[in-house]
């Protein structure tokens, strides 16, 4: 009633009328003062044509009766299934320390209670169902959990592992049959990440820690991936895949605040496939991974499509923001007198760091933006290396559009020369491309009066002195190594 009709609703709305489901629009919160349900439901109407729109209030109860009679009347029963055989599909678990792995499901075919044998085809893992239950939210146990149903299955199991999103779980069946993967249920994929980030740890000691936590926020969100990686600058850590940048933000924030973690994070990136020269077909997660350009033919990137929906006031100002970012536009359409809908394809990388940060300073914060994967498109990218002192720092690596390359490597090395503190020797920042130099920065030497105690004499006892330091800062120069501060990486994710 009050934010209108967002870009998350378009797209699931979109979504719906794809797969023909029933749809019911409602405008709730209208009992806010700042609620403004005649000009959403103008806007729901342009969306949906002229159909019953209901308004209403869940602090106050208003018209909460009559939606869920309509949801009753309008929305179809689930289809009935087989009566001898079980099948349910698994979309979401968690761990209990006395239940195991709790799988909640939904049941298309037979009925599921305690003591069935069941197994699951994905992991080909056999278990005994020790309860079943439903939602009224929490866990209910009940005897019998039906088809058409919504519960969840007590596996019994320790190893959240085998129980995956997406799973069918069969009762009934011939269990030790091969050809069951017949009879798995279709169309539901598991989630799989897009954007990949490093995290490490502060503290080194901390390492055990970020590993038990990652392995607890596992349990309740199938979409988190990781795996050990090490660093020789931020030292152990792990390299984890997320659903989307604001999914990431969760997972950090998350880690923060439950497990009173300090993370030093690398910026974050997309997955990219290589055409090697060979013919074959590979992936890489970060900068680091990327081979020399003479072992692959093409790297190709992914690519979305983003929805942006904002008062109309601002469209200028977001076309232009975006149209800087490799967009390219599709379409502009007005879903009321004075909110529109862009759509764009963009590359999924110039989304992920700051975009939605930017978008909304362009929007005074009245927009609303989702993005869905669209496929993956030949690029022409490079990596940009970043080296301090002659070291090549891995952490700081990352792949740029060619055409982004030096402004991108200006950057870096101007704001590293801000971010570090000054040696007792010259520090050379570099952004490398392969072995072409594309920015250079210099961090003058701390200076030391090492004549300052002298008192008369000839000048030249004060040559020597000076003479000696300036030898001794060649070899530190030489042997000199810059230990970058962890406030270094935080500040350089600053687009």
């Amino acid at each position: 009633g009050t934010k209108g009709v967002q870009a998350q609703t378009l797209a699931h709305l979109h979504q719906a009328q794809k797969l023909n489901l029933v749809i019911i629009p409602a405008i709730n919160k209208i009992d806010l003062p700042n609620s403004r349900p005649d000009e959403i439901e103008s806007e729901l109407k342009s969306l949906l044509g002229d159909t019953e729109i209901f308004r209403i209030s869940a602090k106050d109860g208003t018209n909460v009766e009559k939606l869920l009679e309509t949801v009753i009347e309008k929305i179809p029963p689930p289809k009935p299934g087989n009566k001898e055989y079980g099948r349910a599909l698994v979309f979401d678990s968690n761990y209990d320390s006395y239940k195991g792995v709790v799988a909640y499901v939904r049941v298309f075919d037979g009925a599921f209670s305690s003591g069935n044998k069941i197994k699951f085809i994905a992991q080909k893992k056999d278990a005994e169902i020790m309860e079943v239950g439903h939602f009224k939210p929490q866990l209910v146990h009940q005897k019998v959990l039906s088809e058409g149903e919504i519960g969840y299955i007590a596996t019994g199991l320790k190893d959240p592992s085998l129980v995956r999103v997406g799973d069918t779980i069969l009762f009934g069946y011939d269990l030790h049959d091969s050809s069951l993967k017949s009879v798995a249920l279709p169309g539901y994929k598991e989630p799989s990440p897009v954007v990949f980030a490093s995290i490490f740890p502060k503290d080194g000691a901390d390492f055990a820690l970020l590993k038990d936590s990652l392995l607890k926020l596992k349990l309740s969100d199938a979409a988190l991936t990781f795996e050990l990686d090490s660093q020789e600058v931020l030292g152990r850590g792990f390299r984890c895949g997320f659903l989307g940048s604001l999914h990431m933000e969760i997972v950090l924030e998350r880690l923060k605040r439950e497990y009173n973690l300090s993370l030093i994070t690398t910026t974050p990136s997309v997955s990219y496939e290589l055409v090697l020269r060979n013919g074959s077909i590979g992936k890489i997660f970060s900068a680091g991974d990327l081979p020399t350009s003479d072992r692959y033919t093409e790297i190709r990137e992914p690519w979305v499509a983003l929805t942006i929906l904002t008062p109309s006031k601002y469209l200028g100002g977001i076309l232009e923001m975006v149209s800087k970012r490799r967009g390219v536009h599709k379409d502009t359409m007005y879903i009321s007198e004075s909110r529109v809908e862009i759509l764009y394809e963009i590359p999924l990388s110039e989304i992920i760091v700051d975009f939605h940060d930017k978008l909304k300073s362009v929007s005074s914060g009245f927009d609303s933006q989702s993005y869905e994967f669209l496929d993956l498109r030949k690029g022409d990218l490079v990596k940009l290396d970043v080296l301090v002192a002659g070291d090549l720092v891995n952490a700081l690596s990352r792949i740029v559009p060619r055409e982004d390359s030096n402004g991108e490597g200006r950057r870096i090395v101007e704001k590293l020369k801000e971010l570090l503190p000054r040696e007792w020797f010259h520090v050379i920042l570099q952004a490398a491309i392969g072995g072409k130099i594309v920015a250079r920065e210099d961090i003058s030497a701390l200076k030391k009066d090492v004549t300052g105690y002298l008192y008369g004499g000839d000048i030249t006892r004060k040559m020597k002195l000076r003479e000696k330091q300036k030898k001794g800062k060649k070899k530190m120069k030489e042997r000199g190594r810059v230990n970058i501060p962890n406030s270094v990486f935080f500040e350089l994710l600053k687009r």
